[in-house]
């Protein structure tokens, strides 16, 4: 067993921050986010791919590493998704995080991310790092049987799984202990919500547009208003809840839902880094490391 500070000291050093692609958050990054964080970018049903690879792009120029989020339901076919590897590529991007998407309809023949999954290595990407999605609890339009096969399918095209939100420790660590027993041996990031305030949840809610607001308050409405209940959520209970002091567990970091609260997530990681003693004089050490 790992010295429990030093796992939890050493996962929020490393946390993944995902952002939306939407005006003023690549002046947030880069006004509040230390450039060892990497930014990863979701995609968008109603605007497409667009939004997320050219913000995805300019903040690699910027120096950070960045992982857009390739949704398979938004690319028509294998020459899209060629174009698409080979602009990442132009532009430094060496991660990508893969996911279906919630389009109501696929654009074209990726129906799943399984299946651009396997046409990425039939292309051969050539990434560094390629993510894909687990489920702590079931997801609410897939049954667990399926999300359990898809996982199979997807291990060999894949480097890393990022969880999505679940706000149970309990249930985080079960999962993550069911995944090792089925064989399952990728490193995992746990999915967690930022220093998040009702009112820029809400604003966010707003600008994705009705339609994507009503998929997401139906993806997420769950923990959407668990978050706001007196005593409901708490990072800090989070991040001490889960077992990071098991190296066979593999469970390697967090991967923050900032909701593009990144000024406020980031004080609250270094708030969290100097109550678990790492002080900020470290930080900078390990900043200059990198």
């Amino acid at each position: 067993m790992q010295d429990r500070r030093g796992a939890l000291v050493g996962a929020l050093r490393r946390p993944r921050y995902e952002v939306i692609p939407l005006p003023g958050i690549e002046d947030g990054v880069v006004e509040h986010v230390p450039k060892h964080i990497k930014i990863t970018v979701t995609a968008s049903p109603r605007k497409g791919l667009e939004p997320t690879l050219d913000l995805a792009g300019r903040l690699s120029a910027e120096g950070f590493a960045v992982a857009p989020h390739l949704s398979a339901r938004l690319i028509r076919d294998g020459a899209e998704l060629g174009e698409i590897l080979a602009r990442l590529r132009e532009v430094g991007v060496r991660d990508v995080f893969v996911v279906a998407g919630d389009a109501p309809e696929p654009a074209g023949e990726f129906e799943g991310s399984g299946a651009l999954l396997r046409a990425m290595d039939e292309i051969g990407h050539g990434l560094d790092e390629v993510g894909i999605t687990g489920y702590p609890e079931s997801h609410p339009l897939i049954s667990d049987e399926v999300t359990i096969q898809a996982m199979f399918q997807k291990e060999p095209h894949a480097t890393y799984i990022a969880s999505q939100i679940c706000f149970d420790t309990r249930i985080i660590n079960e999962w993550v202990l069911r995944v090792r027993r089925r064989g399952v041996g990728l490193p995992i990031y746990v999915g967690m919500p930022g220093a998040v305030s009702m009112t820029k949840l809400v604003r966010i809610s707003s600008k994705i547009g009705l339609g994507e607001s009503a998929r997401f308050l139906q993806k997420y409405g769950n923990w959407f208003w668990r978050m706001f209940m007196p005593g409901g959520y708490s990072p800090d209970a989070l991040v001490e809840g889960v077992s990071l002091d098991h190296p066979e567990l593999k469970v390697r970091g967090f991967h923050v839902y900032t909701f593009n609260e990144v000024e406020q997530t980031e004080a609250w990681r270094r708030g969290a880094l100097e109550r678990f003693g790492a002080t900020p004089r470290e930080e900078r050490h390990e900043e200059s490391t990198v």
